[in-house]
């Protein structure tokens, strides 16, 4: 079979909004020893492509490069030396850049199998936001049932994912998000807080007088003090997803009030990232995400695929994500 000596590619070229995604041709390559050559018939888009784009993002290549950060596909060629792969099957990865594009080179020891039963669209819907949520709630809060959890961007990819979860596990979930979201956090399990009605900590309390055990919070900033206070004496803040904080000491100062805000507070703060936790060990990655699609396959969660767009077609669906009016999720796709 003939096989053309390019493939198309969105190229970040610049720091700036989705106006600075561009299409661009690049060189097919084999893959190298150890890698693999992957034909990505689905990709996420999230919110650390936004962040990426602002050129905030601590994981990202320099510009330019392709984003791109979870990826669905099929094996296409095999690099020396790989065991445990076949061409034509079926497979995921969290690439956290390159995934924006109709092939990706990556070291095979990336990518995992994608069970039957789980389509590519959703087992790309699923890499980061539930791996994020699992991990947080299993591996770094511990959650147990009967327990009460506030989740803030609760209407969000993570977000929807965590609440599905924390319901599988047995506890009671508080959302907060905008009014109009509040049906969509309803169907998921959870009683929603309209953060614009007023500060969560004293939301929260009207609802639960003596504080939730754990706050999964994804907005950082000036939200981390009223998260605290939303907790009980002896709970837990876990903040994740906002590395987006400007400036370095405005970083320092709201990762101190995490930690030690929390301690002065009676509380305990802790920090979650993906990214940071999978490379400094790919391990629970590999565990985890197996979980995940299995779940997927027994229908158990549902990761809310809000739109799709065609895969060359990014820009588009970053601009829609910006606009902070999508519940769920966006996946690209591709053939």
């Amino acid at each position: 079979m003939y096989v053309a000596a390019i493939y198309r590619a969105v190229m970040l070229t610049k720091k700036g909004g989705p106006e600075v995604l561009r299409i661009v041709e690049l060189p097919i390559e084999p893959p190298g020893p150890g890698q693999l050559r992957v034909r990505v018939r689905a990709a996420g888009v999230g919110s650390t492509d936004l962040i990426m784009l602002a050129g905030n993002y601590r994981y990202a290549p320099k510009i330019p490069f392709v984003p791109g950060y979870e990826v669905a596909g099929v094996v296409e060629a095999i690099g020396a030396g790989v065991t445990g792969f076949e061409v034509g099957q079926r497979v995921a990865a969290l690439t956290v850049y390159g995934g924006f594009a109709e092939l990706l080179v990556r070291e095979a020891e990336h990518f995992l199998p994608i069970p039957d039963g789980v389509s590519d669209r959703d087992a790309a819907a699923v890499i980061l936001n539930y791996v994020t949520a699992w991990q947080m709630i299993h591996r770094v809060a511990k959650v147990r049932p009967g327990q009460t959890a506030l989740v803030t961007g609760a209407a969000g990819g993570v977000g929807t994912a965590a609440l599905q979860l924390l319901r599988l596990a047995g506890v009671k979930t508080y959302g907060s998000a905008s009014a109009p979201k509040h049906d969509t956090l309803r169907s998921l399990g959870a009683t929603p807080i309209d953060y614009r009605a007023g500060s969560i900590d004293r939301l929260t309390r009207a609802l639960v007088p003596k504080g939730v055990d754990y706050v999964f919070d994804a907005v950082g900033g000036s939200n981390i003090g009223p998260c605290i206070g939303a907790l009980r004496r002896g709970g837990t803040l876990v903040g994740f997803g906002f590395m987006s904080a400007p400036g370095m000491l405005s970083q320092l100062t709201m990762f101190a009030n995490i930690f030690l805000g929390s301690r002065l507070r009676g509380r305990r703060g802790k920090f979650y990232g993906i990214t940071m936790l999978y490379r400094k060990d790919p391990k629970p990655l590999r565990e985890d995400l197996p979980k995940i699609f299995a779940l997927l396959a027994e229908k158990k969660i549902d990761p809310l695929v809000n739109r799709t767009f065609p895969l060359l077609e990014a820009r588009q669906a970053i601009e829609l994500l910006a606009s902070g009016s999508v519940e769920g999720k966006i996946v690209l796709t591709n053939g």
